[in-house]
């Protein structure tokens, strides 16, 4: 199943019209990685993500993925 990072990534490159060679080539990462980016590979480096992301003004960082126990 698709993440919203992939989803993000694809919809993101396809609205602007780029292949995923330009994508890669912009960025100043390899095709690989934005293959594998793309196809949900579970290990990535942040570092080369974030160089993808900062072309659509964005960067990676934590969410919540449960609410936190009350502190009291």
């Amino acid at each position: 199943m698709p993440t919203k990072l992939i989803l993000f990534v694809k919809s993101r490159r396809k609205s602007l019209g780029l292949t995923q060679k330009e994508l890669a080539k912009r960025a100043g990462v390899g095709l690989r990685l934005v293959r594998d980016l793309e196809q949900g590979k579970k290990s990535l480096r942040m570092d080369k993500v974030n160089q993808i992301l900062a072309l659509f003004g964005h960067e990676l960082g934590p969410l919540k993925s449960r609410p936190e126990p009350d502190n009291e």
